[in-house]
């Protein structure tokens, strides 16, 4: 055995893909401080800023998907896809991993597809209920697939998979101790109830319409919002700061201090954010965005529904938003409910559980 774990992570195009990768490396290093990491990314994705920003080495491929529209961006796949595989194996080559995990993203087919062709011991973690095409492919290559839904053998061998959840942010472990610190820290009235309102980093605009359209309703049931319209979208909101028990932000910089202080979530359904939200244990009304691969954000959102644990609102519904938002505010009895059943399918050990399958098929346990 190797003194030095050589340990290479792919993953990105989006937050949901990168920050279990980051959450996975982190976990890895505090096991085997001494570990080697490589990550590697799609050369013009925000994985080349946001892997180096957490302290890791990234490389780049020059990869992207196909379109799902005629364009003639999909002429230039295939010529994408060649280069790409070529360059993965030079820097499989050149790194020599003893273990490749890759968490989704165009980059990680082709440094699977290298490594598992080569023998090296390879794992996917796949963070949504409904698996995409490339993964379907590699999960038939790879030693393991980490899964965050059950009934996971539609899409993959069922030899292969573990039912690890998602990785998560420690610090949302702790938040039912922090409910005091983050009223204090959003300036809030601890005698009325909160509503949180997330939209994700760049925004939502159908939730900001929503929230927009039913303000005055939602402030008559005496509640607070922080509301998060997101960088793109803050222009256009943050006029509603001058009423009393609005607050908008582009983005919360202590997502534990938010989820803490909330009594009631109204959120996308990106798979990292449905497993923070089950780890958070709070009332949720899921707003899926229909914009994505196989609409995957509502099959998230009613793998939740179906056990009773939130409430899904789909964009095209949103006149229904208010009578969705009272039975929550308005039934504690149906509150409680929800916040338990959601509570009861959290997977807080996710990370630790998917480092456990990575030494084993590493052959380090």
């Amino acid at each position: 055995m190797k003194e030095v774990r050589k340990i290479m992570l792919s993953g990105g195009g989006t937050g949901g893909h990168i920050y279990p990768a980051i959450a996975i490396a982190n976990e890895l290093k505090n096991r085997y401080p001494n570990a080697e990491f490589l990550f590697v990314g799609a050369q013009d994705k925000m994985e080349m800023e946001k892997v180096p920003q957490a302290g890791y080495d990234i490389k780049g491929l020059w990869i992207a998907g196909l379109q799902r529209n005629l364009t003639l961006k999909n002429l230039l796949f295939p010529v994408k896809l060649m280069h790409s595989l070529w360059k993965a194996k030079k820097v499989v080559k050149k790194f020599e991993p003893d273990v490749v995990i890759g968490t989704g993203g165009f980059a990680s087919g082709p440094i699977l597809q290298v490594a598992a062709k080569k023998g090296i011991p390879s794992l996917i973690q796949e963070q949504n209920s409904y698996a995409g095409i490339t993964n379907k492919i590699l999960s038939k290559k790879v030693d393991k697939v980490c899964v965050a839904y059950e009934n996971m053998q539609r899409y993959f061998p069922s030899d292969k998979i573990v039912f690890t959840g998602n990785p998560v942010r420690q610090d949302l472990l702790s938040i039912a101790s922090k409910r005091e610190e983050g009223q204090e820290f959003f300036r809030l009235n601890a005698g009325k109830k909160t509503v949180l309102v997330l939209g994700g980093s760049l925004g939502a605009r159908a939730i900001n319409q929503i929230i927009e359209s039913n303000l005055q309703d939602l402030l008559s049931e005496e509640v607070q919002i922080i509301w998060q319209t997101g960088k793109f979208y803050i222009e256009e909101y943050k006029k509603y700061n001058d009423e009393e028990g609005v607050q908008t932000h582009a983005y919360l910089s202590r997502m534990d201090l938010a989820y803490a202080a909330a009594d009631i979530v109204v959120s996308r359904a990106g798979a990292s954010s449905v497993s923070e939200l089950c780890i958070v244990g709070k009332p949720v009304i899921f707003i899926p965005s229909p914009n994505v691969a196989e609409d995957h954000q509502t099959k998230n959102a009613n793998a939740i529904v179906e056990h009773s644990a939130a409430l899904l609102l789909k964009e095209t519904e949103k006149e229904q938003f208010m009578s969705k938002m009272r039975v929550i505010l308005q039934n504690e009895v149906k509150a409680s409910e929800l916040s338990k059943n959601i509570k009861a399918l959290a997977k807080p050990n996710a990370t630790k559980e998917i480092v456990e399958q990575i030494e084993k098929i590493a052959k380090w346990s």
